[in-house]
């Protein structure tokens, strides 16, 4: 079964903790995302601990490897759980972020951003781009030979993400809507049991929840579709 991770996408702590209180026991997993982490992190993150949260940081660190180990390092310290690297940046800092990475802290590198589409990441990568899901297998393949604990990666990758990573390897996958809500500026998209049935350990839902009129109802929801 998918877990839920709602995404904090909002602009100050105020904000981002009266939704949490709002949802109460029925989430444990939050994402503390770039917006939200320059305004208040530190302090959202202290606050989602002493409230018996999960916290996903998901900063997409791509660095050089100094920096990202310390990064690593200094998020363990503040009891993250899940937090994000770049697939980008390199055998290196891969490796420099595995290495720093104690018990408790589980790092899942990101490859393909669920908002672009195939001719977007070919103007990325300078070249012609046929299969997303290739790309994204290819870039796995750095992830797991310098030892991530997984991948987040589009519900349609998953199974090919997986079949790279193995079955130990944690899957989260992002851009999660349901059947009647708008994609916004997210491109490859999936509903919550489609994620789940491709081997999703986690689905990260943001405004979808936080603009929802009931919150907690939404949650609710969408956890259920999943679990299904």
């Amino acid at each position: 079964m998918a877990q839920l991770i709602v995404a904090l996408d909002v602009a100050t702590a105020d904000a981002a903790l009266a939704l949490v209180d709002r949802l109460g026991a029925s989430v444990r997993w939050y994402k503390v995302g770039p917006v939200l982490h320059v305004a208040d992190g530190p302090a959202v993150v202290r606050a989602l601990k002493e409230r018996g949260k999960d916290v996903f940081l998901d900063l997409k660190w791509h660095d050089i490897p100094t920096t990202v180990a310390g990064a690593v390092a200094a998020a363990a310290d503040a009891g993250v759980a899940l937090a994000t690297v770049h697939l980008g940046g390199g055998m290196a800092m891969l490796r420099a972020a595995v290495a720093a990475r104690p018990a408790g802290l589980r790092l899942v590198g990101v490859g393909v951003l669920t908002s672009l589409d195939a001719p977007a990441f070919g103007e990325i990568v300078g070249r012609p781009v046929a299969d997303l899901a290739d790309e994204q297998r290819r870039l796995v393949r750095l992830g797991a030979a310098s030892g991530l604990d997984g991948y987040v990666a589009a519900a349609a990758e998953a199974g090919r993400v997986r079949a790279v990573a193995g079955a130990r390897a944690v899957l989260v996958v992002p851009g999660i809507r349901r059947a009647a809500d708008g994609a916004q500026d997210q491109v490859r998209t999936a509903t919550p049991a489609a994620a789940a049935a491709a081997g999703a350990d986690f689905i990260v839902v943001g405004r979808p929840i936080t603009a929802a009129a009931d919150p907690r109802a939404e949650a609710a929801a969408i956890a259920a579709e999943a679990a299904a």
